[in-house]
């Protein structure tokens, strides 16, 4: 016969079930399926752009220009749509979000092989805005913000891990695989593969609508009362909003322009194979530091902390422009990388403790859009101070000052407004 339950066992159940530091608690399984998210996301809307840029450009002889443009467009499209990602997550829930997600990254992988002219390839990355939006930073950070309150900064910290990851495993497994089998085979496998493993995750892992909510949480209807306060448009006025956003927006400009440069700043002194080195080593440290910081960032003052990480990215940059020697920049690049992923997850863990908790998924949303709508610039900019300038010193002085700005004013504590 089976096990009959006892009012005890409904009590323990029910508490594993809202309780997030029970290693059974749903909320878990949602940060894996996060996780898996971002391996996706970041693999094939964020590194993957390289790797299409080369096989464009070998199989249309296009100008490197041309497919970078349409790389832009992505950028500040998804921008606008990621501001709204919160509302999308509200009204149709986070599972029909993940699949849309997933769906678009699925149609943009499978037909990047068959475009004959370049306005499919700008429809074609028009498709993809629809997956970054629900599937990058903004979305992730609101889908943890529904299942986590007290554990949010390890939520997030993990989830985002993927991101990381996604640049060790997807583009070179994408690069093997079209060596093996073809450029067009490797992405009709890759598109298929996306469905194969998000599908599942999305019904599995995933509620159809809201969770319940956990302790500490709120409900749709606080959401509600929350946004009568809080708008977008109030926001855009606030300077407490201001005084999170920018400093993240100037921090990532600086951060994607130096990422992006990277190796170019680096293969002319110590060699393109160490330098491909210090890439792994930067985004090793970076999940390094995630991990870190997720585990006590509910302890920690996180405006100290940012700044100390903007800082700590200055300092190391600094240290480049001063020496040759590969020991010491490879070290340079683990102190720089340790902030890397930081950067990323503290704006979400900053507005979770500082304003209304309800309102957290549209400020959110609406931080990461102007974060990517500006470090959109980030790799252009570099290249023009490199270029006039004549080489990377003047251009990581630009960065520099830039993570400097950003750590002053986001030790700025202005009221907020509730």
């Amino acid at each position: 016969m089976p096990k009959r339950t006892t009012p005890e066992d409904a009590a323990t159940a029910s508490q594993w079930r809202h309780d997030e530091s029970s290693p059974r608690y749903p909320g878990w399984r949602v940060v894996f399926a996060c996780f898996v998210m971002a391996i996706v996301c970041w693999g094939f809307g964020f590194y993957g752009h390289a790797f299409y840029l080369a096989e464009l450009q070998r199989a249309h002889h296009w100008p490197a220009a041309l497919i970078a443009s349409a790389s832009t467009l992505y950028y500040f499209v998804s921008a606008l749509l990621v501001a709204f990602v919160n509302d999308a997550i509200r009204r149709l829930g986070v599972r029909t979000c993940v699949l849309a997600g997933a769906t678009s990254f699925a149609a943009t992988v499978a037909l990047l092989p068959f475009i004959a002219e370049p306005w499919h390839l700008y429809a074609v990355y028009l498709l993809m805005t629809v997956g970054w939006a629900m599937m990058s930073v903004g979305a992730i950070t609101n889908i943890l913000g529904l299942w986590f309150d007290r554990r949010r900064g390890l939520a997030i910290s993990l989830a985002l891990n993927g991101a990381s990851f996604s640049g060790v495993i997807v583009v070179p497994a994408m690069v093997l695989l079209a060596g093996a089998v073809g450029f067009k085979a490797a992405m009709l496998s890759a598109a298929a593969l996306i469905l194969l493993v998000l599908v599942p995750l999305a019904f599995l892992a995933i509620g159809a609508g809201h969770p319940p909510a956990p302790a500490g949480g709120h409900t749709p209807s606080a959401v509600e009362a929350a946004d009568a306060q809080w708008t977008r448009s109030a926001a855009l006025k606030s300077l407490a909003f201001w005084s999170v956003s920018a400093p993240f927006s100037l921090g990532l400009l600086s951060q994607a322009a130096f990422l992006v440069h990277l190796i170019a700043f680096l293969e002319p002194m110590i060699g393109r194979n160490p330098a491909g080195v210090a890439v792994a080593v930067t985004t090793s440290m970076a999940i390094v530091g995630r991990l870190s910081l997720g585990t006590v960032a509910h302890l920690l003052d996180q405006r100290l902390v940012s700044a100390l990480s903007l800082t700590s990215q200055a300092a190391a940059l600094a240290f480049m422009t001063q020496t040759t020697t590969p020991a010491a920049l490879m070290a340079a690049c683990a102190v720089y990388g340790f902030s890397v992923g930081n950067l990323i997850t503290l704006p979400a863990l900053i507005m979770q403790r500082e304003f209304p908790a309800a309102s957290f998924g549209m400020l959110i949303g609406l931080s990461t859009a102007i974060s990517q709508f500006t470090y959109a610039f980030g790799p252009g900019m570099l290249g023009f101070v490199r270029d006039v300038t004549g080489g990377y010193a003047a251009a990581l002085l630009v960065c520099i000052a830039l993570n400097l700005v950003a750590a002053a004013i986001v030790l700025l504590r202005p009221k907020i407004r509730t």
